[in-house]
């Protein structure tokens, strides 16, 4: 299911009390998934080389401890070598608390990074924030259900639910 991270649809926050529903939001959605659990947090970074380039500075303030897990071919149809790019995904493994990446969730929601994931260690539940909302996937459709019934105000208005 998808919510809104504003009201209306908004997509980017203006003001410090729009970034505070933001995080209010994720959060909120965030501990009814992860409440006393350790979680997967996954970030990515970008370059044209297969092997993943050290973590920027910002990286590893947004994922402290990530590791390098796996880098993909970003568009493995494109076969002119100049611009080949790849993704490099990168995992920490915290215990999931209130407020434990809002530095993240919050570049998140500027658009400043983006592919982002906060999984159970077994990946049954994911939670994956973007400027201007979270898709969240559940195991079930009665979690779905409950979840979608707690928090109706922040659904999607759109038609198809996106």
């Amino acid at each position: 299911m998808r919510f809104d991270s504003l009201p209306g649809s908004k997509r980017y926050p203006d003001t410090d009390a729009e970034y505070d529903t933001v995080l209010r939001r994720y959060n909120a959605v965030l501990d009814e998934l992860f409440h006393g659990q350790e979680v997967w947090i996954v970030t990515a970074d970008w370059s044209d080389a297969s092997d993943a380039p050290a973590l920027s500075a910002q990286h590893a303030l947004w994922n402290p401890g990530a590791r390098h897990w796996t880098s993909v071919r970003t568009d493995e149809d494109e076969t002119d070598p100049d611009f080949s790019t790849y993704t490099h995904l990168h995992v920490g493994r915290r215990f999931w608390r209130t407020g434990l990446v809002d530095d993240l969730l919050r570049a998140v929601a500027d658009d400043a990074t983006g592919e982002v994931m906060i999984t159970s260690l077994s990946s049954d539940r994911v939670h994956h924030p973007y400027d201007g909302g979270a898709d969240v996937l559940l195991p079930t459709t009665g979690e779905r259900d409950t979840l979608k019934r707690r928090h109706t105000d922040w659904l999607s208005t759109h038609q198809l639910g996106l």
